[in-house]
Order: C-alpha cells, then structure tokens, then sequence
C-alpha cells in the first residue's frame, strides 16, 4: 500500500492561517480594507461635496439628535459643511499621506539599510550615526522642524513624515543584512560571481523582507497620527482640505456647544490608528516563526 505525499500548504495559505488566529488581526484588516473603499469611492459614498457649504445648516446636529436633519447624519461643521462627507474624503487624505510618507521611507530606508550592512567602512558607520541622531529626535519635533522649513502644506507634510519613519526602516534593514551577510548561500552567491548590486537586491533583501512589511504596516498608523498632529498645529493640509486633524483644530471652540464636530473626527483617527496597529500584530505574529504557536 503506497501513501501519497502530502503538498505542503502554499506560503499565501500558510500566512493567512496564521494571521486569521488572531481574531483582532482580521477585524483590523476588515476595519482597513473599509477604509481603503471610502477612499477609492468616497465621490459616490459621500452624499455631499466635502466643501460646499449649507449657510442655513450652520453647527447643525447629528439627525438622530434634536435638531438635526436627516440630509446630514452626522450634523455640519462650524461653516455648514456636511461633517460625514468630508470625514469620507478625509479617508482619502489620511491614507494618501501614510502611503507616500511609508512609500519614501520604506524606499529610502532599505537602501540606506543595505548600503550601511555591505559597507564595512565608515560609510556604514556614519549612515547609523545619523539614524541614531534622528532616533534621538523626538519625532513629533522633528515633524515640526522640517514642516518649518519647507512650509506648510501636504507635500511638506508627507516629506517629514517619511523623514521621521526612516530610522526605523533604516535599522530594521540594516540588522537584517547583517545577521545575513556572512551565510553560505550569499557567499556561494558571491563565489559565482555576483557583484554587490545582485547580491544585495536579489539575494539578501528578500530574506530581509518580513520585519520591513510588518514595520510598514505599523508605520501607516505612525504616519496617520503625525499628519494628524500636524494639521491639528495648521503645519499640515491646509483648508479646506478635509483632514481629519485640521478639522479638529478647526472645531476645538465648539468642543462644549456642539460636540459632534470634534468627536467624529477624533474617533476616525482612533479607528483608523487602532485597526492598522491590529493588523501590524497580526502580521508579525504570522510571519515571526519564534510567535508561531
């Protein structure tokens, strides 16, 4: 009697068995994978322009609330705007700001990451220097700092966020490439004749890539809060832009007599931070073999 040999799962199986254990991890990537449809779709989902203004709805109340209409379910701003609207468009803000600001970190990072781990010299040693000087930054400051630089505005914003999230990416690569620089499979690779560029790009990054997916995937709610932050100080998008910290600046003098217009854009950055952190966890506990039970 012959048995057959079972297939082992595939890696894209392997990984979502893994990651659906944990029940907060998959109602984080549903709760991101909401978020992701209100921006590609906010134009249809928001039922009014977030920036057209009803003069005869001003600080209007949320419907189910005395006063408030039911063309505005969650009430209007101090200048009429229509508060579900432009939080539906805020989605669209918020995470365009996390992805380019994680995109140019991420990208900058694996490769100063991989220069500092292939270079034995004080290249290496100067680019770690200056990532431990910005880690020593606080990175809200930081923010600021360059933010008081450039200018205000989205760009601006969005280039010193990714200013703040290089040092992680840069270290995380770093002491990846290390601890896989001197394995026989890159020295075989280095025997056969392929030169740094190969080495680093095709045969060590792939094996450096997990912790870098999870610290991205943490990195977008980094990037949420600092833009928020920074548009609550008036540094980030500017009006009438519909982000979720300007409209908390812009509302903090109605905090007592309309509560409605600082409380939902609080609870969207909340949701939003919140779910990729859960997402983050799950991730790295799927793909870290140590956390595997």
């Amino acid at each position: 009697m012959t048995h057959q040999a079972v297939a082992p799962p595939h890696p894209v199986a392997e990984l979502w068995r893994d990651f659906a254990r944990n029940p907060g991890a998959v109602g984080g990537l549903l709760v991101v994978l909401g978020l992701v449809c209100c921006a590609l779709f906010a134009d249809w989902l928001a039922p009014h322009s977030p920036i057209e203004q009803y003069r005869d709805a001003i600080l209007t109340p949320p419907a189910w609330v005395a006063g408030g209409r039911a063309e505005f379910l969650l009430g209007t701003d101090p200048v009429g705007r229509d508060l579900l609207s432009r939080l539906i468009h805020g989605t669209r803000l918020s995470l365009g700001i996390g992805l380019v600001s994680v995109a140019l970190s991420l990208g900058f990072g694996i490769l100063l990451g991989l220069v500092a781990g292939f270079s034995r010299g004080w290249v290496g040693t100067a680019i770690m220097r200056l990532m431990d000087i910005l880690l020593a930054l606080p990175s809200l400051l930081l923010a600021v700092a360059v933010v008081a630089v450039l200018g205000p505005g989205l760009a601006n914003a969005m280039y010193a966020i990714a200013l703040v999230l290089l040092p992680h990416y840069v270290r995380l690569t770093h002491a990846a490439v290390v601890s896989e620089r001197d394995k026989e499979y890159v020295l075989a690779s280095r025997i056969a004749g392929a030169g740094t560029a190969r080495l680093m790009f095709i045969t060590v990054l792939p094996n450096c890539l997990a912790p870098l997916i999870v610290q991205a995937t943490l990195g977008f709610s980094t990037a949420i809060l600092d833009a928020a932050a920074l548009g609550f100080l008036g540094l980030g998008a500017q009006p009438p832009y519909p982000e979720w910290g300007a409209m908390l600046a812009g509302a903090m003098e109605f905090i007592q007599s309309a509560w409605w217009v600082v409380t939902f854009p609080g609870i969207a950055i909340f949701i939003a931070v919140l779910a990729f952190n859960l997402m983050g966890d799950g991730l790295r506990d799927a793909l870290d073999p140590k956390l595997k039970r």
